[in-house]
């Protein structure tokens, strides 16, 4: 019996180094896998979609639906503020969810009974509606991660959990090319749905098998039990208060700015070469899964390895170094499949690389501020970061300047952006320092 015990330990040690995982800790990673499998899945069902609709009456439009997205995702802030005030953790995280569910169904509902109804104006209100989607159901998905992992487990095995997310992203556009046909597009806001109530199955079981972290077990029920009250308006204060949390606030805006300068960039290159809805999305989709391929290889790879050796801050700033250099050889180049480079660059180290480490951050937050200033953040912050890079974007437009204005901005911009980077890696060391985690 030891010499068996002794060849499964051998035999599982190689695959704990591998992704350093300790006795444990595979159920739980697995768990939360699968929860952003079916989360990512369900979003890329729909996002080139969503993308596609918000061209129809031209860039310009786009432009003031990221206004209207940005004031939606403040108004819904107090209001999720108050789920997590009065709503214990997985009833909250099930309203959420179930709110969404029922939006898609809404939507389903009005494709299949009321056709002549749906036009420009809906596919606005879709657009901004899974704006706002987008961002909450990935929040809640990493506000419960932050808090029911610590600090060291978040820069061990987030990269990996993210892994499944991004399996989610490619299998989500394969699941749009082979379902659209024979179920028609309707039917494809269900499917989201389903995978919607999929993800929320596996919160709950992470919830039951991953113990809080709680001294003990008692104090752990009632940890879980309790409600986390305080004011709905909690997570904007403690941002306005906390030089942590501004700080990740600042970083976040400045990523959402250069996203989105990267975004309409991409938006008006697609609108020269494709003619139509259809082949817009098309190629959309394409981008999108060559991304999600580039993600996939730098968590199989990298990410945990360099969080682990350089620490968080390195990992944050990689990020703006890369956005700085893909502005620079757009700007000598100028061609397309430059301007693909630099989006699929971009996408794949914020996902594989800065989402990881970002979220980490949140990991010595206290619980409120895991749920509310998080919210806050990820939702408003970054939609305001979409609405100050949409604008400058238009207003160099405007002005007649090229490529070459656009860098002017950036660069600065990007130092700006490492420097505080490297600040934030060396605060999230000294609060997890603090708190023991």
């Amino acid at each position: 019996m030891i010499r068996y015990s002794s060849a499964v330990s051998h035999r599982r040690k190689p695959l704990r180094d591998l992704f350093n995982l300790r006795h444990g800790e595979l159920g739980p990673v697995l768990i939360a896998g699968l929860f952003f499998f079916c989360v990512l899945t369900a979003l890329m069902l729909l996002r080139p979609a969503r993308d596609a609709l918000g061209m129809a009456r031209g860039i310009e439009s786009i432009r003031w639906l990221f206004i209207g997205t940005a004031v939606v995702t403040l108004a819904v802030n107090p209001v999720f503020g108050w789920l997590v005030s009065w709503l214990r953790r997985l009833q909250f995280i099930s309203a959420t969810y179930g709110f969404f569910v029922a939006s898609l169904v809404g939507f389903w509902a009005l494709l299949m009974f009321a056709p002549d109804a749906v036009g420009e104006r809906s596919g606005q209100v879709f657009f901004v509606w899974f704006s706002v989607f987008n961002l909450f159901v990935t929040m809640v998905f990493w506000a419960l991660l932050a808090d029911r992992f610590t600090s060291d487990q978040g820069k061990r095995f987030f990269a990996l959990i993210s892994i499944g997310g991004t399996l989610g992203a490619i299998f989500g556009p394969w699941l749009t090319s082979q379902l659209a046909e024979p179920l028609g597009t309707p039917s494809l806001l269900l499917v989201a749905g389903a995978f919607l109530l999929l993800a929320l199955l596996a919160a709950w079981l992470l919830v039951r098998v991953m113990p809080d972290r709680a001294a003990d077990a008692t104090a752990a029920v009632v940890a879980d039990a309790e409600r986390i009250g305080g004011s709905a308006w909690a997570g904007l204060r403690a941002v306005a208060r906390s030089p942590y949390l501004s700080g990740i606030a600042g970083y976040v805006l400045l990523m959402t700015v250069m996203a989105t300068l990267v975004y309409f960039t991409r938006l008006q290159m697609v609108a020269a070469v494709a003619d139509g809805t259809d082949a817009r999305a098309a190629l959309l989709g394409s981008i999108d899964m060559w991304t999600q391929i580039a993600v996939l290889v730098l968590q199989l790879t990298l990410t945990g390895r360099l969080i682990r050796r350089f620490g968080l801050g390195v990992a944050l700033a990689i990020l703006p170094v890369a956005t700085a250099l893909g502005f620079i050889g757009l700007a000598i180049y100028g061609s397309f499949v430059v301007l693909i480079l630099l989006e699929a660059t971009n996408r794949a180290v914020q996902r594989g690389i800065t989402r990881p480490a970002r979220e980490a951050l949140f990991t010595v937050a206290s619980r409120e501020d895991k749920y509310k200033a998080k919210a806050f953040i990820d939702t408003f912050i970054y939609r305001a970061g979409d609405v100050v890079g949409a604008q400058t974007e238009g207003l160099l437009g405007r002005l007649g300047l090229a490529m070459g204005g656009l860098v002017s901005v950036v660069l600065p911009l990007a130092l700006m952006w490492a420097a505080l980077a490297l600040w934030l890696g060396r605060a999230q060391a000294r609060e997890a320092a603090a708190a023991g985690t």
